[in-house]
Protein backbone atom coordinates (compact mmCIF):
# COMPACT_ATOMS: atom_id res chain seq x y z
CA UNK A 1 0.00 0.00 0.00
CA UNK A 2 1.66 3.57 -0.96
CA UNK A 3 1.48 6.03 1.60
CA UNK A 4 1.16 9.83 0.49
CA UNK A 5 4.25 11.48 1.58
CA UNK A 6 3.92 14.85 3.51
CA UNK A 7 5.97 18.24 2.58
CA UNK A 8 8.84 17.40 5.27
CA UNK A 9 9.07 14.02 4.03
CA UNK A 10 8.77 15.03 -0.03
CA UNK A 11 11.76 17.71 1.17
CA UNK A 12 13.78 15.34 2.25
CA UNK A 13 13.55 13.09 -0.63
CA UNK A 14 13.64 16.04 -3.11
CA UNK A 15 16.78 17.69 -1.21
CA UNK A 16 18.80 15.15 0.45
CA UNK A 17 21.25 13.54 -1.32
CA UNK A 18 24.77 13.92 -0.04
CA UNK A 19 26.93 14.26 3.18
CA UNK A 20 25.23 13.79 5.98
CA UNK A 21 21.97 14.59 4.48
CA UNK A 22 21.75 11.62 2.56
CA UNK A 23 22.88 9.48 5.86
CA UNK A 24 19.59 10.89 7.40
CA UNK A 25 17.44 10.07 4.72
CA UNK A 26 18.84 6.65 4.17
CA UNK A 27 18.30 5.92 7.85
CA UNK A 28 14.93 7.29 7.67
CA UNK A 29 14.28 5.07 5.25
CA UNK A 30 15.46 1.65 6.65
CA UNK A 31 13.44 3.20 10.18
CA UNK A 32 10.76 2.98 8.02
CA UNK A 33 11.44 -0.38 6.54
CA UNK A 34 12.20 -1.86 9.93
CA UNK A 35 9.02 -1.17 11.45
CA UNK A 36 7.32 -2.64 8.17
CA UNK A 37 8.41 -5.06 8.63
CA UNK A 38 6.55 -5.93 11.65
CA UNK A 39 10.21 -5.13 13.67
CA UNK A 40 10.30 -2.97 16.67
CA UNK A 41 12.63 0.35 17.77
CA UNK A 42 14.48 1.29 20.83
CA UNK A 43 15.41 4.42 21.13
CA UNK A 44 18.60 5.93 23.61
CA UNK A 45 18.43 9.30 25.09
CA UNK A 46 21.91 11.60 26.00
CA UNK A 47 22.65 15.34 25.97
CA UNK A 48 19.72 17.06 26.39
CA UNK A 49 17.20 16.44 24.17
CA UNK A 50 14.23 16.77 26.31
CA UNK A 51 15.25 20.24 27.43
CA UNK A 52 15.80 20.46 23.24
CA UNK A 53 11.90 19.86 23.66
CA UNK A 54 12.38 16.31 21.29
CA UNK A 55 8.99 15.37 23.35
CA UNK A 56 7.12 17.36 20.57
CA UNK A 57 7.80 14.86 18.00
CA UNK A 58 8.94 11.79 20.38
CA UNK A 59 6.09 11.49 21.59
CA UNK A 60 3.99 11.02 18.62
CA UNK A 61 6.51 8.46 17.54
CA UNK A 62 5.32 6.92 20.57
CA UNK A 63 2.17 7.33 20.22
CA UNK A 64 2.25 6.07 16.94
CA UNK A 65 3.68 2.81 17.96
CA UNK A 66 7.33 3.95 15.92
CA UNK A 67 8.90 3.45 18.99
CA UNK A 68 8.69 0.53 21.53
CA UNK A 69 11.50 0.93 24.47
CA UNK A 70 13.89 3.73 25.70
CA UNK A 71 17.09 3.97 27.54
CA UNK A 72 17.64 7.39 28.58
CA UNK A 73 19.94 9.46 31.37
CA UNK A 74 18.32 10.59 34.04
CA UNK A 75 19.01 14.27 33.14
CA UNK A 76 16.28 13.86 29.90
CA UNK A 77 14.17 11.08 32.50
CA UNK A 78 13.85 14.57 34.58
CA UNK A 79 13.70 17.93 32.37
CA UNK A 80 10.93 16.84 30.23
CA UNK A 81 8.91 16.75 33.36
CA UNK A 82 10.34 19.96 34.22
CA UNK A 83 9.59 21.20 30.71
CA UNK A 84 5.89 20.08 31.19
CA UNK A 85 5.35 22.17 34.50
CA UNK A 86 7.83 25.27 34.28
CA UNK A 87 7.89 26.16 30.46
CA UNK A 88 6.68 29.57 30.59
CA UNK A 89 9.38 30.29 33.49
CA UNK A 90 12.45 29.32 30.94
CA UNK A 91 14.86 31.69 30.15
CA UNK A 92 16.42 31.66 26.56
CA UNK A 93 19.67 33.11 25.93
CA UNK A 94 20.50 33.01 22.25
CA UNK A 95 23.73 34.39 22.33
CA UNK A 96 25.12 32.15 25.45
CA UNK A 97 28.69 31.69 23.29
CA UNK A 98 29.21 35.62 24.75
CA UNK A 99 28.08 35.06 28.59
CA UNK A 100 31.13 36.09 30.69
CA UNK A 101 31.77 34.28 33.69
CA UNK A 102 29.88 37.09 35.76
CA UNK A 103 27.02 36.73 33.60
CA UNK A 104 27.00 33.05 34.55
CA UNK A 105 27.47 33.96 38.20
CA UNK A 106 24.73 36.11 38.21
CA UNK A 107 22.25 33.77 36.43
CA UNK A 108 23.18 31.18 38.94
CA UNK A 109 22.69 34.15 42.01
CA UNK A 110 18.85 34.02 39.96
CA UNK A 111 18.20 30.68 40.91
CA UNK A 112 19.04 29.34 36.92
CA UNK A 113 20.73 26.14 35.43
CA UNK A 114 21.75 26.90 31.91
CA UNK A 115 22.02 24.17 29.44
CA UNK A 116 23.52 25.72 26.32
CA UNK A 117 21.05 28.13 25.66
CA UNK A 118 18.38 27.27 27.92
CA UNK A 119 18.20 27.97 31.32
CA UNK A 120 15.98 26.03 33.83
CA UNK A 121 14.35 27.45 37.34
CA UNK A 122 15.15 25.90 39.93
CA UNK A 123 12.29 26.86 41.98
CA UNK A 124 9.45 26.23 39.30
CA UNK A 125 11.02 22.99 37.96
CA UNK A 126 13.06 20.91 40.65
CA UNK A 127 11.97 22.46 43.70
CA UNK A 128 8.17 21.97 42.02
CA UNK A 129 8.58 18.59 42.23
CA UNK A 130 10.65 17.83 45.02
CA UNK A 131 8.05 17.69 47.85
CA UNK A 132 5.67 15.16 45.91
CA UNK A 133 8.23 12.97 44.94
CA UNK A 134 9.64 12.58 48.55
CA UNK A 135 6.33 11.77 49.47
CA UNK A 136 6.14 8.57 47.21
CA UNK A 137 10.27 7.96 48.20
CA UNK A 138 9.09 7.52 51.73
CA UNK A 139 5.73 5.62 51.06
CA UNK A 140 8.29 3.08 49.39
CA UNK A 141 10.48 3.07 52.02
CA UNK A 142 7.27 2.32 54.44
CA UNK A 143 6.32 -0.23 52.09
CA UNK A 144 9.63 -2.01 51.18
CA UNK A 145 8.58 -1.63 47.77
CA UNK A 146 10.95 -0.85 44.55
CA UNK A 147 10.55 1.07 41.84
CA UNK A 148 12.68 2.32 38.43
CA UNK A 149 12.99 5.86 38.55
CA UNK A 150 10.78 6.48 35.71
CA UNK A 151 7.85 4.85 37.85
CA UNK A 152 8.08 7.47 40.35
CA UNK A 153 7.79 10.22 38.06
CA UNK A 154 4.53 8.36 36.39
CA UNK A 155 3.23 8.79 39.99
CA UNK A 156 3.69 12.23 40.01
CA UNK A 157 2.21 12.54 36.84
CA UNK A 158 -0.71 10.68 38.01
CA UNK A 159 -1.22 12.99 40.77
CA UNK A 160 -3.89 15.42 40.73
CA UNK A 161 -1.92 18.23 43.13
CA UNK A 162 0.73 17.92 40.38
CA UNK A 163 -1.12 17.54 36.83
CA UNK A 164 -3.18 20.59 36.61
CA UNK A 165 0.28 22.72 36.40
CA UNK A 166 0.85 22.04 33.35
CA UNK A 167 2.59 24.94 30.64
CA UNK A 168 3.02 23.07 27.82
CA UNK A 169 0.30 20.63 25.72
CA UNK A 170 0.37 17.04 27.32
CA UNK A 171 0.91 15.80 23.57
CA UNK A 172 4.21 17.47 23.76
CA UNK A 173 5.59 15.63 26.48
CA UNK A 174 7.27 12.09 25.67
CA UNK A 175 7.14 10.95 29.28
CA UNK A 176 3.32 11.32 29.63
CA UNK A 177 3.33 9.48 25.90
CA UNK A 178 5.78 6.80 27.24
CA UNK A 179 3.25 6.52 30.68
CA UNK A 180 -0.01 6.40 28.54
CA UNK A 181 1.21 3.36 26.15
CA UNK A 182 3.09 1.81 29.07
CA UNK A 183 6.60 0.72 27.24
CA UNK A 184 9.55 0.09 28.86
CA UNK A 185 12.46 2.94 29.70
CA UNK A 186 15.48 2.36 31.49
CA UNK A 187 17.95 4.56 33.14
CA UNK A 188 21.41 3.66 34.14
CA UNK A 189 23.51 5.79 36.24
CA UNK A 190 20.19 7.79 37.08
CA UNK A 191 22.31 9.30 40.11
CA UNK A 192 23.44 11.42 38.04
CA UNK A 193 20.66 13.76 37.79
CA UNK A 194 19.03 16.50 39.74
CA UNK A 195 16.95 14.09 41.31
CA UNK A 196 19.33 11.53 41.78
CA UNK A 197 20.93 14.04 43.77
CA UNK A 198 17.94 14.95 45.96
CA UNK A 199 17.48 10.86 46.31
CA UNK A 200 21.17 10.66 47.58
CA UNK A 201 20.88 13.44 49.99
CA UNK A 202 17.37 12.34 51.56
CA UNK A 203 19.28 9.18 52.17
CA UNK A 204 22.39 10.52 53.71
CA UNK A 205 19.88 13.05 55.56
CA UNK A 206 17.90 9.82 57.26
CA UNK A 207 14.54 10.84 55.33
CA UNK A 208 15.06 7.94 53.40
CA UNK A 209 16.29 4.45 55.36
CA UNK A 210 16.45 1.84 52.29
CA UNK A 211 18.45 2.75 49.37
CA UNK A 212 16.98 -0.27 47.68
CA UNK A 213 13.51 2.05 46.58
CA UNK A 214 15.03 2.54 43.22
CA UNK A 215 16.40 -0.07 41.14
CA UNK A 216 20.20 0.03 40.51
CA UNK A 217 21.79 -0.45 37.66
CA UNK A 218 22.24 -4.54 37.92
CA UNK A 219 18.71 -4.41 38.13
CA UNK A 220 17.95 -2.93 35.20
CA UNK A 221 20.19 -4.40 33.08
CA UNK A 222 18.58 -7.85 34.07
CA UNK A 223 15.24 -6.27 33.60
CA UNK A 224 16.09 -5.18 30.44
CA UNK A 225 17.39 -8.57 29.36
CA UNK A 226 14.66 -10.19 30.37
CA UNK A 227 12.94 -7.64 27.93
CA UNK A 228 15.12 -8.03 25.04
CA UNK A 229 14.70 -11.70 25.21
CA UNK A 230 10.40 -11.45 24.47
CA UNK A 231 10.29 -8.53 22.34
CA UNK A 232 12.33 -10.24 20.03
CA UNK A 233 10.63 -13.58 19.98
CA UNK A 234 8.16 -11.22 17.84
CA UNK A 235 10.97 -10.11 15.66
CA UNK A 236 13.74 -8.19 15.50
CA UNK A 237 14.66 -4.84 17.90
CA UNK A 238 16.62 -1.81 15.94
CA UNK A 239 18.80 0.93 17.98
CA UNK A 240 18.27 3.78 17.32
CA UNK A 241 21.19 6.36 19.30
CA UNK A 242 20.52 9.60 20.33
CA UNK A 243 24.61 11.49 21.26
CA UNK A 244 26.60 8.94 23.09
CA UNK A 245 27.32 8.36 26.63
CA UNK A 246 25.53 5.64 29.13
CA UNK A 247 22.21 6.21 27.57
CA UNK A 248 23.45 4.52 24.25
CA UNK A 249 26.81 2.28 25.75
CA UNK A 250 23.90 0.63 28.77
CA UNK A 251 21.50 -0.82 26.60
CA UNK A 252 23.62 -2.43 23.62
CA UNK A 253 25.29 -4.64 25.64
CA UNK A 254 22.31 -6.56 26.57
CA UNK A 255 23.01 -8.73 22.80
CA UNK A 256 26.75 -9.79 23.75
CA UNK A 257 25.04 -10.60 27.25
CA UNK A 258 22.89 -13.28 26.12
CA UNK A 259 24.93 -14.40 23.88
CA UNK A 260 28.42 -14.98 25.62
CA UNK A 261 27.48 -14.84 29.31
CA UNK A 262 24.17 -16.65 29.18
CA UNK A 263 24.13 -18.41 26.06
CA UNK A 264 20.87 -17.39 25.18
CA UNK A 265 19.87 -17.65 21.17
CA UNK A 266 18.50 -13.85 20.62
CA UNK A 267 18.52 -12.01 17.24
CA UNK A 268 21.57 -9.31 17.50
CA UNK A 269 19.95 -5.78 17.04
CA UNK A 270 18.16 -5.44 13.68
CA UNK A 271 18.80 -2.05 12.81
CA UNK A 272 21.63 0.74 14.14
CA UNK A 273 21.39 4.52 13.75
CA UNK A 274 23.45 7.25 15.69
CA UNK A 275 23.33 10.69 16.00
CA UNK A 276 26.43 12.57 16.95
CA UNK A 277 29.24 14.44 16.47
CA UNK A 278 31.45 12.71 18.61
CA UNK A 279 35.36 11.85 16.81
CA UNK A 280 34.99 8.34 15.91
CA UNK A 281 38.62 8.04 16.77
CA UNK A 282 40.84 8.37 19.91
CA UNK A 283 39.02 4.94 21.90
CA UNK A 284 35.49 7.33 22.39
CA UNK A 285 33.02 4.56 22.42
CA UNK A 286 30.20 7.37 21.70
CA UNK A 287 32.59 8.10 18.46
CA UNK A 288 32.54 4.50 17.42
CA UNK A 289 31.20 3.67 14.36
CA UNK A 290 28.78 1.22 13.82
CA UNK A 291 31.30 -1.27 12.11
CA UNK A 292 33.48 -1.61 15.39
CA UNK A 293 30.40 -2.90 17.41
CA UNK A 294 30.46 -6.01 15.06
CA UNK A 295 33.64 -7.32 16.63
CA UNK A 296 31.75 -7.05 19.75
CA UNK A 297 28.82 -9.14 19.09
CA UNK A 298 26.24 -6.53 18.85
CA UNK A 299 25.37 -5.87 15.17
CA UNK A 300 26.30 -8.46 12.70
CA UNK A 301 27.31 -7.71 8.95
CA UNK A 302 23.99 -7.53 7.24
CA UNK A 303 23.03 -4.72 10.11
CA UNK A 304 21.54 -1.78 8.24
CA UNK A 305 24.42 0.73 9.85
CA UNK A 306 24.30 4.63 9.53
CA UNK A 307 26.11 7.22 11.48
CA UNK A 308 24.86 10.90 11.57
CA UNK A 309 27.50 13.35 12.31
CA UNK A 310 25.26 16.50 13.16
CA UNK A 311 23.46 17.99 15.47
CA UNK A 312 20.88 15.70 17.28
CA UNK A 313 18.47 18.69 17.55
CA UNK A 314 18.09 19.17 13.77
CA UNK A 315 18.12 15.58 12.95
CA UNK A 316 16.01 13.87 15.18
CA UNK A 317 13.31 15.40 14.04
CA UNK A 318 13.68 15.03 10.89
CA UNK A 319 13.71 11.78 10.74
CA UNK A 320 10.91 11.19 13.16
CA UNK A 321 8.90 13.72 10.67
CA UNK A 322 9.89 11.49 7.99
CA UNK A 323 8.69 7.88 9.81
CA UNK A 324 5.31 9.98 10.64
CA UNK A 325 5.06 10.72 7.00
CA UNK A 326 4.39 14.51 7.69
Amino acid sequence: MSVTLGPISQFIENHYHHFNAAALKDAARSYKEHLQNNNKMFVTLAGAMSTAELGRSLAQMIREDKVHGICCTGANLEEDIYNLVAHDEYKRIPNYRNLTLKDEQELYNQGFNRVTDTCIPEDSAMRKIEKILNEYWKKADDENKTYAPHEYFWMLLRDERFNHQYQIPPENSWMIAAMEKNIPIFTPGWEDSTNGNMFAAANIDGRIKNVHIMENGISCMIRLTNWYREITTQGNLGFFQIGGGIAGDFPICVVPLLHQDLEVDVPKWGYFCQISDSTTSYGSYSGAIPSEKITWGKLTETTPQFVIESDATIVAPLIFSYVLNH
